[in-house]
């Protein structure tokens, strides 16, 4: 039995989510997160989730960060974006980092219902509307390149980039993960190394390329 993890902070737009789920895929069980942070700790509790359903600018997630932390530490998980943003560009960056599909917010029940059917049968899904044009919107070199080193660094060594590019240091993240200081050190070699950086700063850089801005907090008045 499949099982979908619904991460929104909006609990009617969640409810609408796990209803047209549910009508899509049959024994299907829905959990729920309104944050990254619980998004991450119900993937870190559960073992069995098959896809999530991100929204892009929920708490935590300011962009294809939240993309990149699941796709960085639980690679077994599929996820279909799912945003009011339906710039072509945005979309072929967020397909370049990892997800397998892609779904604006104003998608009727019946596009929703073909994208779970279609990544859980392991195809990638994007509405027809958008094929063409996310198709002309070239993956850009420098995306590429960042969304394959971050792909190179353990799930281990994507939480401290996380918590470096948070501003906290060495000791506190050593608390935060449960390690001794000197592990920090060394992972911290390593994404240097991976990332192609050489210093924090740089680093929590890179984490912050993948921020996008909100087009729901764009509108007048």
């Amino acid at each position: 039995m499949p099982t979908l993890l619904i991460a929104d902070d909006h609990p009617l737009f969640r409810a609408a989510l796990k209803q047209a789920a549910a009508d899509a895929v049959a024994d299907l069980h829905v959990r729920e997160a309104d944050s990254l942070e619980s998004v991450l700790a119900v993937l870190d509790r559960e073992s069995g989730i098959d896809l999530v359903l991100l929204d892009l600018h929920m708490p935590g997630n300011h962009g294809l960060a939240g993309l990149a932390a699941i796709r960085a530490q639980y690679p077994g998980v599929a996820v279909i974006v799912v945003s009011a943003n339906d710039d072509p560009r945005v979309i072929r960056r967020a397909l370049d980092h990892g997800a397998a599909g892609y779904l604006p917010k104003n998608s009727g029940l019946d596009e929703l219902r073909d994208a779970i059917r279609r990544v859980l049968a392991c195809e990638q899904w994007l509405p027809a509307s958008l094929r063409a044009t996310v198709t002309r919107a070239q993956s850009s070199t420098h995306d590429s390149e960042l969304a394959a080193r971050l792909a190179s660094l353990s799930p281990q060594q994507f939480r401290v980039l996380v918590l470096v590019a948070e501003g906290l240091l060495n000791k506190q993240i050593a608390d935060r993960l449960d390690v001794q200081e000197r592990t920090v050190k060394a992972h911290l070699s390593a994404i240097f190394d991976r990332l192609g950086v050489r210093n924090r700063t740089q680093a929590g850089v890179v984490l912050r390329e993948l921020e996008l801005s909100d087009p729901a907090r764009q509108l007048p008045g």
